[in-house]
């Protein structure tokens, strides 16, 4: 199935069912196919919550001015823009 953009604007629900039931469905831009809709298969692999709970905390002062000014030192040898 293709369609031109306005269409699709106004049918994206449609389209997506369409998508969802295995059907090839192009979007057009003034006739020319620039876009297929295609259904995502399921992820690959399942997020695990906490994963970056053993990550170490940063300290207290992690934005202070003295620590702002050793990143830019760092980065830039000091020379701000």
């Amino acid at each position: 199935m293709q369609c031109n953009m306005l269409e699709a604007k106004s049918q994206l629900s449609k389209l997506v069912q369409a998508a969802l039931d295995g059907e090839d469905v192009i979007i057009a831009n003034k006739g020319v196919p620039v876009v297929r809709l295609v259904k995502i298969g399921p992820q690959d692999f399942a997020r695990k919550p906490g994963a970056w709970a053993g990550l170490p905390k940063a300290s207290a002062d992690w934005d202070s001015p003295k620590t702002n000014a050793a990143i830019v030192e760092e980065l830039t040898g000091g020379d701000l823009p």
